[in-house]
Order: structure tokens, then C-alpha cells, then sequence
């Protein structure tokens, strides 16, 4: 809610999202709660009402992005023009696009809107003649007269947006109505998740139109240009991406960003992380606004209490995705019984200390078998040895493979967690102490097996990861420059 704020003792409320509040109760909570969307009818509302945003663009009589208050109503907005007649009254226009509603009509929510803004504008001290939506797609103007009942609406409209903005959960979604699907939040909003019937559905990962940017060229420097993520070093230019395309960066080791750049990612809500060169999460940069205040409050509440209750389900996924890997590619059915009697054990664990014992023990009979689950051929030819597992420093390539990808692995699940406004510290499995982020840790746990460990696996059984990859100095082994050839 980061558009409220207190004047004196009273909260004023974005006549927008009062707008938002007569389109559905439940859009208007979650837009308070700063939750955003990045759909085709946002992108094509923003651009086409760049122009009511820049007040560069007033005339004599013509003013563009005019802030206005009613204390009396309780609200503040903005009017996107407000044009003056001979007599310096005045007329408020909204300037509305329509992506999905093919016709230049009035909704309700606008009228609202523009109800609130000539009444904002009238308690200010100002004649007002009238009010008037441009819809920007169809270059068409509609006048919007008002009569008392519309004003009296409009008032009893901001008391229900401020209690639903009071209210600590969001309003139940809309059901089988038509609104939904023209709604940019649906994606957020999920009006089919509502406790009528059992969802049956199956989960699949989202197919994102943008990527993760990796930049992982020692020495080299990125900056923005012409609206591109330009990469280049000692004069020659190694890249350049559309930023658009990003919906994040990831620094590995001895990477230059310029200012300008990283001001744009935190514009834009995008995060940034920078690791080592081995892949060690060493931190990350986030824009001050973001989503969901109230939660994370109470998510750190919970952390600080203790919530054993998903602390056993991070660790029994976790051992239940090694069994499930272990007993595909690996030779050792004795193990894989253990693990998943460990998995159960896990749900049953009546404390912290209990439920690491049991994850420990998991790891040690994992571990003790993962060479099975490489090719007898490529362990004798790579002479690769794997006794135990070691964080850091890695004592042999595998355990520098599996280093890499856990570190990579931990930075998606930063850039996940601060993305959706939640505390990467607030774990309810690993430790805080030493400023780790446990959250993001505790998520990682369960995609270990099959997200690093398969992808290690499968890169030596397939000849991607060869030894000769990899260099040993006083006994630290690291992942190097990809040798050229077979």
C-alpha cells in the first residue's frame, strides 16, 4: 500500500484503487497488497496513458496529471487532464484504453473514478462543469454526467475499499463471473482456487516469454543502452539482449554493472544477484517496492515462533526426490528402502533436532551411493572418485559440479522469494545466523535431487562435464573454461 499515507491521524486512499474496488473487492486488495501483473492489457494500458502522465504536456487551457485530495472523502489521486471553458470551470478527463473491451463504454468503475476525482477537485476550491473518459484505442470521447445517486455510490464505494483494505486476508474471489476473464490479475487473483469443489489439475512449470540473464565472463562490464543489456570487454562487445526480454541478472565472479543499469533492473522490479565464481550466493539487489508487507510481517512472526509443521515437509520432499533419483539411475535398492523410511520418519520428527538427524542420515547413505548413478564407464575413464560430499572447498568435480549448481539453484530461489515480497532470512528450517538466506534455502532443499543432481549427472554420463574441465590447487578443485573438442 505504498500510495496510502498518513495525513494527520487519517489514511487517505488512492482514488484508483477505489476504482479497482467497484471492478471487484479482491482486485483492489491485492493491487493495496503490491501485487503486479506483466500481462498485454497492463503493457498496452500503460503505453497508451504515458502521455496524462507527463505534465510537460500542458497548455494554456489543458492541464495533464493534476494531483488532487478530498479530505473530506477521505482520498487522493491524479486527473489525467483537466481542461478549462471561457469561464475557468473546469472538466475532468480520464483517459481510459480498452484492450479487451472492444467498445468505448462507461463502467461503473469508471464512473466512480471520475466521480471522485470532480468531487476531489470541487472540495479543493475549484469550479467544475463536468466529467468525460477519452478512450485512447478509439479516439473517442464520452461525457459522463453525474447525478447525486452516482456521487452518494461513489462515497459509500471508498468506505467498502477502506475496509477492505482493513481486512487482514483478501476478499473470496468472484465465481463463474465474466469479469474474471478480462482481468489482468487473474494470474494472482485465481478465481478458480475457491473452496467449492477438489482441484484436480496437473502442475506444470511456467514457460516464461522472458529469461534469466547469466553473466559469467570475468573482466567484462554491462550497461544499458537503447533500451539493451550491452556486454562487452577490452573494447569488443560480447552481447547485447533486449531488456525486455530479462526478468533477471545473475553475476558469477569478476562482472562489472554500471550504475545505470542496475538503477533500470530496480526500476523495473528486477533483481539482481552476484555469486562467486564457484557459484556461492554472495548477495543481491531488489527495488524498494514491492508486494506483500503484511506477509512477510507475519512471516517472520512464524519464523520466530517456529513452524516444525513445514520444516518436515521441506526435508521429507527432499529425501523422498533422492530415493526417487537414486532408485532410477543408481544401483542400490538397500538405500533406497532406508530413504524411504527416512521420509516418513521426517514427518513424524517432534523437533528441529530430530528432523536434521533424520536429513543428515539421508544425505550420508545418498551420498555413499551417488557414484552409481554414473556410468561405470565414464567413473573408470574420468577416474572420478566421489567418498563423500564436500561444500567448500570442493575436493573433487563432482562435488565442484554440485557446487556450482546448488549455487545457481539458491539464486533462483532468492530471485523467486524477493520477487513475490517475501524475506529470504525467514526460514523455518535452516538458520538465520550469519545473515544466510534461509527461506531461500529451505525452498532449495527439495529441488536439489532433481534439478542439480540430475542435471551433474546426466553432463558426465553424456560427456558435457569431462575432468579435464576441472583444475585442482592445493586441494581445491574448480570448474574452469570449457576445453574446445571432443
Amino acid at each position: 500500500m505504498s500510495e496510502i499515507f498518513d495525513e494527520g491521524q487519517r489514511e487517505l486512499i488512492p482514488i484508483s484503487l477505489v476504482a479497482h474496488q467497484a471492478f471487484c473487492p479482491r482486485r483492489a486488495w491485492l493491487e493495496a497488497a503490491g501485487e503486479t501483473t506483466d500481462t498485454h492489457q497492463m503493457e498496452f494500458g500503460t503505453q497508451a496513458h504515458a502521455p496524462a502522465d507527463d505534465p510537460a504536456g500542458s497548455r494554456s487551457r489543458r492541464y495533464r496529471a493534476v494531483d488532487v485530495i478530498s479530505h473530506d472523502l477521505g482520498v487522493i489521486g491524479r486527473c489525467d487532464t483537466v481542461e478549462l471553458d471561457d469561464t475557468a470551470a473546469m472538466t475532468v478527463v480520464e483517459h481510459k484504453a480498452t484492450p479487451i473491451r472492444r467498445r468505448p463504454e462507461v463502467t461503473e468503475p469508471m464512473r466512480v473514478q471520475v466521480a471522485l476525482l470532480a468531487t476531489a477537485l470541487a472540495d479543493m476550491g475549484y469550479p467544475v462543469a463536468g466529467q468525460a473518459i477519452y478512450f485512447t484505442n478509439h479516439r473517442t470521447r464520452v461525457d459522463v454526467p453525474l447525478s447525486p445517486d452516482d456521487k452518494a455510490r461513489a462515497r459509500a464505494m471508498v468506505e467498502a475499499t477502506a475496509q477492505t483494505l482493513d481486512a487482514d486476508e483478501a476478499p473470496p474471489p468472484l465465481e463463474d463471473d465474466r469479469r474474471c476473464s478480462r482481468c489482468s490479475h487473474i494470474s494472482v487473483c485465481l478465481p478458480d482456487e475457491r473452496p467449492l469443489a477438489p482441484v484436480t489439475r496437473r502442475i506444470v512449470v511456467a514457460d516464461p516469454d522472458t529469461q534469466v540473464l547469466h553473466l559469467a565472463t570475468p573482466g567484462s562490464r554491462a550497461y544499458i543502452a537503447r533500451g539493451r543489456i550491452e556486454l562487452s570487454k577490452s573494447g569488443e562487445k560480447l552481447g547485447t539482449f533486449p531488456i525486455e526480454r530479462v526478468q533477471g541478472v545473475v553475476i558469477h565472479g569478476n562482472v562489472d554493472l554500471s550504475s545505470g543499469l542496475i538503477r533500470e533492473l530496480l526500476w523495473r522490479s528486477l533483481s539482481v544477484v552476484w555469486c562467486g565464481s564457484t557459484g556461492r550466493v554472495i548477495g543481491w539487489a531488489k527495488g524498494a517496492e514491492g508486494p506483500n508487507g503484511g506477509p512477510r510481517l507475519r512471516q517472520h512472526v512464524a519464523s520466530h515462533n517456529g513452524r516444525i509443521d513445514l520444516a518436515r515437509q521441506f526435508v521429507s520432499a527432499k529425501i523422498s526426490n533422492q530415493g526417487t533419483l537414486l532408485r532410477r539411475h543408481g544401483d542400490a535398492p538397500g538405500a533406497v528402502s532406508r530413504l524411504r523410511d527416512l521420509q516418513r520418519d521426517a514427518l513424524e520428527a517432534r523437533s528441529l533436532t530430530d528432523l536434521l538427524g533424520i536429513e543428515g542420515d539421508a544425505a550420508a547413505r545418498y551420498f555413499e551411493h551417488f557414484l552409481t548413478m554414473l556410468r561405470p564407464k565414464v567413473v573408470a575413464a574420468e577416474e572420478l572418485d566421489f567418498s563423500v560430499r564436500s561444500r567448500r572447498p570442493a575436493r573433487d568435480p563432482i562435488n565442484a559440479a554440485l557446487n556450482l549448481c546448488y549455487g545457481l539453484l539458491t539464486a533462483d530461489a532468492l530471485r523467486a522469494v524477493v520477487a513475490c515480497g517475501l524475506d529470504p532470512h525467514a526460514g523455518f528450517l535452516h538458520s538465520s545466523g550469519r545473515n544466510k538466506p534461509a527461506l531461500a534455502l529451505d525452498l532449495v532443499e527439495e529441488f536439489r535431487a532433481p534439478v542439480a543432481d540430475s542435471v551433474v549427472i546426466n553432463a558426465f554420463n553424456n560427456g558435457e562435464l569431462r575432468a579435464r574441465d576441472f583444475s585442482t590447487v592445493l586441494g581445491t578443485t574448480r570448474i574452469g573454461e570449457r576445453v574446445a573438442g571432443p
